[in-house]
């Protein structure tokens, strides 16, 4: 089966006769579906063709990790502003990854620090998962979320 460049079904024919009609008009022949009964073939510029799949495989938006630090001594107004910097990456479909890292003596105060952590998580609201509990490395407290669908 063949089809032309405008869409236009041209009927059952022969390899010779597809590839004479392709070379008249200066364009490929490209197998579209070699697993139907007849295999179905365009007449396609190539060229032109492939351009056109690596601007739409561009066009497509990747997920990023964005980063939201916290510190034991934060203060109020900084948590709203962590707590609109991460609902507005949220927003935008990134996940986002929570960060409080402890520094010095404050590595004596483990638990002050979780507590910052899921204090600023029940602020945010209810609109996010996270992906898995907060968890410690060292000194660092992480936990990356992301937005329900």
């Amino acid at each position: 089966m063949i089809i032309d460049e405008n869409g236009e079904h041209l009927g059952v024919m022969t390899n010779e006769e597809a590839k004479k009609l392709a070379q008249e008009k200066g364009l490929d022949l490209v197998e579209v579906s070699p697993l139907a009964k007849p295999p179905v073939c365009r007449i396609i510029d190539y060229g032109k063709f492939q351009y056109k799949q690596a601007r739409s495989q561009g066009k497509v938006k990747k997920t990023e990790t964005k980063g939201v630090r916290l510190s034991l001594k934060i203060g109020q107004h900084d948590l709203d502003t962590k707590k609109k910097q991460a609902l507005k990456f949220l927003d935008q479909g990134h996940k986002v990854k929570v960060e409080l890292r402890l520094r010095g003596r404050e590595r004596a105060f483990k638990s002050n620090a979780r507590e910052v952590s899921t204090n600023f998580l029940k602020n945010l609201g209810t609109e996010f998962k996270q992906d898995k509990p907060i968890d410690l490395q060292g000194s660092l407290f992480t936990v990356i979320i992301t937005k329900e669908s």
